[in-house]
């Protein structure tokens, strides 16, 4: 019988990982679709892309599937033609990373939850299959220049920091589910405008569009494929690049380069900076931005005090960490402490 889930440390297998100079890529999708029983498709799941040496996060959900993942390059054709096979899943567009070394995951992790993104949607009458209309780069670039349009940032805080479309707006919030009805709230005297939602790849802001339909908006467009595909089509058909900065991405990586410009600031002095890093502090992994100035400064850590807990012995900052949990932290979705600096 297979093994379903990983029995190797974490750590061994991201240090071999490293080591292994076979090419890999990384990869994104999602698709809205319902999955009966969840629990068995997740086996059946990991069983097929175990064989292939998939590694990743996958999160399946009644309503779907969405999937960031790394894999051998020779495997690729392989691995397109398993999911494939899988009805709702034929043909479906795949996101490639921009900028990528195949070292973003070391290790397959399918989860089973209620929702593939977290919403805080309780309407039962709430439809995903009626959703806004999808935009490619072409129709974008045009759309957001009409001054009848609003473009709408879907990400976090720490996302729309560090790299952004022009003239997007921000929802100042800290998580999915919150920025839902902000955004209707800050919409709801606009209702005759075009509205653009965009995300990382599609799938919060495929949702965000569903839901503004569900409030009594009309005329409303979300970025097909993302931030992702939108730089995809932009360099194959030689297209103006409206997106400025890093694109943050959740993976080893923690951002690609779109352009050369850095449009956020160090945490910690304030000097232009888009780095994003987790405090090496055992006892916090704060996510915040720091330039090569304060990363030698502090060590790799986001402030002085968590720069001498790492200075205690060994011994000493167990017991003070014991029974504290900062995983959370590694992608923080409440701005960061460190932000006196932001912009």
């Amino acid at each position: 019988m297979a093994v379903l889930h990983n029995r190797v440390s974490r750590k061994e297998l991201k240090t071999s990982i490293i080591k292994d100079a076979t090419p890999r890529t990384t990869i994104s999708f999602y698709c809205y679709f319902n999955i009966p029983d969840p629990d068995m498709f997740r086996n059946e799941l990991y069983v097929a892309l175990q064989k292939l040496n998939v590694f990743g996060r996958i999160y399946l959900a009644h309503e779907g599937i969405n999937a960031q993942i790394s894999l051998p390059v020779d495997q690729l054709e392989n691995f397109k033609i398993y999911l494939y096979t899988i009805p709702p899943l034929n043909k479906l567009r795949l996101n490639v990373a921009v900028n990528d070394d195949g070292k973003s995951f070391y290790v397959l992790d399918i989860k089973v939850r209620k929702k593939i993104v977290a919403d805080g949607i309780s309407d039962k009458h709430f439809d995903m299959q009626h959703k806004g209309k999808y935009l490619n780069a072409v129709e974008f670039n045009k759309l957001s220049n009409d001054d009848s349009t609003v473009v709408i940032d879907m990400r976090n805080h720490y996302e729309y920091e560090v790299g952004h479309f022009e003239k997007a707006i921000e929802i100042p919030s800290d998580t999915f589910r919150e920025q839902l009805p902000m955004a209707v709230e800050m919409m709801k005297d606009d209702k005759e405008k075009n509205i653009i939602m965009y995300c990382t790849g599609g799938i919060r802001c495929e949702k965000a569009s569903a839901f503004m339909l569900h409030n009594g908006f009309e005329n409303v467009f979300h970025l097909e494929g993302g931030i992702i595909n939108y730089i995809k089509e932009v360099n194959e058909l030689g297209l103006e690049n409206k997106f400025h900065g890093k694109n943050f991405v959740f993976d080893q990586r923690l951002g690609e380069r779109i352009t050369d410009e850095i449009i956020s600031n160090c945490h910690q002095c304030g000097q232009p900076a888009d780095t994003h890093t987790n405090c090496v502090n055992d006892a916090c992994h704060l996510l915040f931005i720091q330039c090569e100035d304060c990363t030698k400064k502090f060590e790799n850590c986001c402030s002085s005090t968590c720069q001498n807990f790492i200075h205690l012995p060994v011994e000493e900052q167990k017991i003070k960490r014991s029974g504290v949990d900062n995983g959370r932290n590694v992608f923080n979705k409440a701005k960061s402490r460190l932000s006196q600096f932001n912009k």
